[in-house]
């Protein structure tokens, strides 16, 4: 038997926990940048349309005058709130002026150019950069303004909440913050929470069970929200069962979460769930994207097939922000 000296092996554990756990996020801001990617060039088309001409692989062009392996608003955003969670604090003063560095300046995009942007975002954006409002009351609260543009940029705070092991009240009070900053309506606060307690689920135990469980969580604690009536579907028992015709995909929050959610239940790999989810039509980049982050974290960053992550762009820079934040984090 090798003798290994006790410091050595706290050391080489620590290693591979931290290798492991970089995979993690790599697993969910990979597998959400390039399931993003994949949609971009088909974003608005008609599901019957998709269906004569599925989706099978990376292109580019299309809806958008970018190239294969282009992201687009979901992902900037994600990425630059990643990029300050990476000072390993929650600073939404800092994160706004994240958000408005790469709707004023391009930066976090993969062009220096920003080339899709959602009404609701660029009204909070607009408050903030204007001083007409604090960053946590800069989201529009109207009914209408319940789109997914704060769901689709969740998972960097879920992420950081795992890491740092935070107690779920404060967790689930971040998330509810970190919504606002875009979407202030409860609706989308509470969508923000179903897709974080699915994440959150997952993080720990990657298996669809997670998924369920993670459904449970949420339908309890939101049991006395007002608006938690419109996310019922989500947790009947039965939701995985229903049928393609029945499942949404537009830009509306509560059918984008229920469309990405219905995807990673109705799929067997992280290729499957985010085509599957591209093909639906409508809201395609941001669907998939959802998709595909839940699905990067049941899956793993080895399920997304390299074919779609070589040329991804500015994947160094990517993978080296995931990994800055481990090393912030832990």
């Amino acid at each position: 038997m090798t003798f290994v000296p006790e410091g050595i092996f706290f050391e080489l554990s620590g290693g591979l926990y931290m290798s492991r756990y970089i995979d993690k996020i790599k697993g969910v801001m990979m597998g959400h940048v390039v399931a993003d990617a994949l949609g971009v060039p088909v974003e608005f088309s008609d599901r019957y349309e998709l269906d004569r001409n599925p989706v099978t692989k990376m292109m580019g062009y299309g809806t958008y005058n970018v190239p294969e392996g282009s992201w687009s608003d979901d992902s900037s955003m994600a990425i630059a709130s990643l990029d300050s969670l990476c000072s390993g604090r929650v600073d939404f003063d800092d994160m706004m002026e994240r958000f408005c560095a790469w709707f004023k300046k391009g930066e976090y995009t993969p062009h220096g150019v920003v080339f899709d942007i959602g009404n609701t975002c660029a009204f909070a954006i607009d408050n903030y950069y204007g001083g007409k409002r604090p960053a946590t009351r800069c989201g529009d609260e109207g009914e209408y303004s319940n789109g997914n543009g704060s769901v689709m940029r969740m998972h960097p705070l879920v992420l950081y909440a795992y890491a740092k092991n935070l107690p779920s009240d404060e967790w689930i009070e971040l998330v509810a913050q970190c919504s606002c900053l875009t979407h202030a309506h409860e609706r989308s606060e509470i969508g923000c929470g179903i897709y974080s307690f699915i994440l959150m689920r997952l993080l720990e135990s990657a298996d669809v069970e997670s998924v369920y469980r993670g459904l449970g969580e949420a339908k309890e604690f939101y049991s006395n929200y007002a608006e938690v009536k419109h996310y019922s579907r989500l947790f009947d028992g039965s939701f995985k069962e229903l049928k393609r015709h029945e499942i949404k995909s537009s830009g509306y929050v509560v059918d984008s979460l229920e469309a990405a959610v219905w995807c990673l239940l109705n799929s067997d790999s992280y290729s499957e769930c985010v085509l599957k989810a591209v093909n639906l039509g409508g809201d395609t980049d941001t669907v998939a994207a959802i998709a595909g982050s839940l699905a990067g974290a049941l899956y793993g960053y080895e399920a997304i097939p390299e074919e779609w992550l070589s040329v991804i762009k500015r994947r160094d820079y990517l993978e080296d922000m995931c990994v800055r934040a481990a090393e912030a984090w832990i």
